[in-house]
């Protein structure tokens, strides 16, 4: 489903503070819990570290960070991924439980795209890993759908007035991936070497795609 800039949700959700107002306090219930489970032989620190690192560096952004070089460097592979992301997706490996049904969507100058999920976290773990916590605050799940331009900028994004925003709400049936415009000076870079400039915000639609510095 996507919603128009001025569209009222009809959930009821709260609006105050703004999209990162839980991530410290939400770190620190995790790590003391963490502590607690730990100290009472309930999980396994080393098992968990294995658990961690699986999600940050095997199922992650860098997953989808090899979809969207491909799409920058290979027109028959973009063109497939607008078709059918979900297929396209898995012929790079990176298919199962919340990676089902994709959809692929595209940044211009004219357009950008942000996704949310204003019901709950439904989020594409095959090829972003794990959502981060401002993705499942509720200032963040209303603020994005009410005032998606204002939620942009908090992430350091100043679009145009002319650029239109567009906001996907993500479901439990459909995954949206955000395919951000390829930065300028990366004409002659390969496709391992554009993976890298492509940040887990970039394909959320709350950051941009890295621009290589000008030496």
């Amino acid at each position: 489903m996507i919603h128009d800039h001025d569209h009222d949700h009809d959930h009821s959700h709260s609006n105050n503070g703004d999209a990162h107002s839980e991530l410290s306090e939400t770190e620190i219930r995790v790590r003391a819990l963490q502590t607690v489970l730990s100290q009472k032989g309930y999980i396994d620190p080393a098992a968990l570290d294995v658990l961690i690192d699986t999600y940050q560096n095997k199922i992650g952004p860098r997953n989808g960070a090899r979809v969207v070089a491909r799409a920058w460097v290979d027109i028959a592979y973009r063109k497939w991924l607008f078709e059918d992301a979900t297929a396209a997706v898995a012929s790079l490996g990176y298919s199962g439980r919340q990676g089902e049904h994709m959809v692929a969507v595209e940044n211009t100058p004219s357009v950008h795209n942000i996704v949310v999920c204003t019901l709950c976290s439904c989020y594409p773990v095959t090829v972003l890993g794990l959502p981060p916590v401002w993705y499942k605050s509720a200032p963040y799940r209303s603020r994005a759908v009410k005032e998606p331009r204002s939620v942009l900028s908090d992430f350091g994004v100043t679009l145009p007035e002319s650029c239109t925003i567009r906001v996907w709400d993500s479901t439990a049936e459909v995954r949206y991936l955000v395919i951000p415009q390829r930065p300028a000076g990366t004409e002659f870079l390969a496709e391992d070497e554009l993976a890298a400039w492509v940040t887990r915000d970039s394909m959320i639609g709350t950051g941009l795609a890295l621009a290589p510095v000008a030496k």
